[in-house]
């Protein structure tokens, strides 16, 4: 990249406690560099992505599961467009987690998140997750705290499995500001182009905000593993989110040292015969 990029301070250790006081959501110092070098990075960064991600498809071996959490207008979509643009969209797929449709309440909590898991060669990002089981089910009540305090075992139980199936598990928690979300919003009531995104529900949720920071701190902690880590990704500068992101999903691809399937001897013989 030409300058380096300093990844394991918002890695979360397994046992370790955490606080969101100790991250600084406007911060870009993990990055050694300017903005206009860190979008050339992730430019950069980004046709890696999609080189791996083919090589990935074409060994078809292994199998990539990204979450994406945060507050409203933390930036998911955004990180989804900048950090895989370009990739092949018959190997990459997004699933996103609204509010539980009647099959999906009909079901435990985990169904419709297994369900959406990737296949081999496949990389599949998760826009919101079955986290929101621990994160809006606790601060609006909608389940007793001893149903959502038992998930964070069922949480890790669920994606060892996918680790120990040959799913790398990667957690990005995209973290604002209330002051950063206040300016967001700001901007798509002020943006014609970006009414569509605005909403008076997302806008209420505004005054849970400390009991949805207190829900991510535990989520976290408690969730964080070796199989499935958490990244917290301060994310008041979108170009340093994206960075940050895309390098923690191309040093994992780069990690599978994968190869290209080589061609069956017999079909090689069939083919220069003819």
């Amino acid at each position: 990249m030409g300058t380096s990029f300093h990844l394991k301070r918002y890695r979360v250790r397994p046992g370790s406690k955490v606080r969101l006081s100790d991250w600084e959501p406007g911060d870009a110092s993990g990055f050694d560099g300017k903005k206009a070098e860190g979008l050339r990075a992730l430019s950069s960064a980004a046709k890696r992505i999609d080189a791996l991600q083919e090589l990935m498809y074409a060994e078809h071996k292994h199998k990539v599961l990204v979450v994406l959490q945060g507050m409203d207008s933390a930036g998911k979509d955004a990180t989804i467009r900048r950090v895989f643009e370009g990739v092949n969209p018959e190997c990459i797929r997004v699933a996103h987690f609204g509010k539980p449709s009647a099959e999906e309440a009909s079901h435990d909590y985990l169904w419709r998140a297994h369900r959406q898991t990737p296949e081999s060669g496949e990389i599949v990002i998760f826009n919101r997750s079955h986290y929101e089981s621990v994160l809006v089910e606790r601060v609006h009540n909608l389940v007793p705290e001893k149903v959502w305090r038992k998930r964070y075992g069922q949480i890790n139980d669920f994606e060892r499995m996918l680790s120990e199936e040959g799913t790398e598990v990667l957690k990005f928690f995209l973290f604002i500001d209330k002051d950063e979300q206040a300016k967001r919003f700001q901007d798509r009531l002020k943006d014609p182009t970006k009414h569509w995104k605005f909403s008076y529900l997302d806008y209420n949720e505004r005054a849970f905000w400390k009991q949805y920071m207190a829900a991510y701190e535990e989520a976290v902690e408690k969730t964080t593993t070796d199989a499935a880590p958490w990244y917290v990704v301060p994310s008041n500068h979108g170009w340093f989110r994206d960075l940050l992101v895309s390098q923690v999903v191309l040093d994992t691809l780069e990690g599978l040292h994968m190869h290209y399937p080589k061609l069956d001897a017999a079909k090689a013989g069939m083919a220069t015969s003819g």
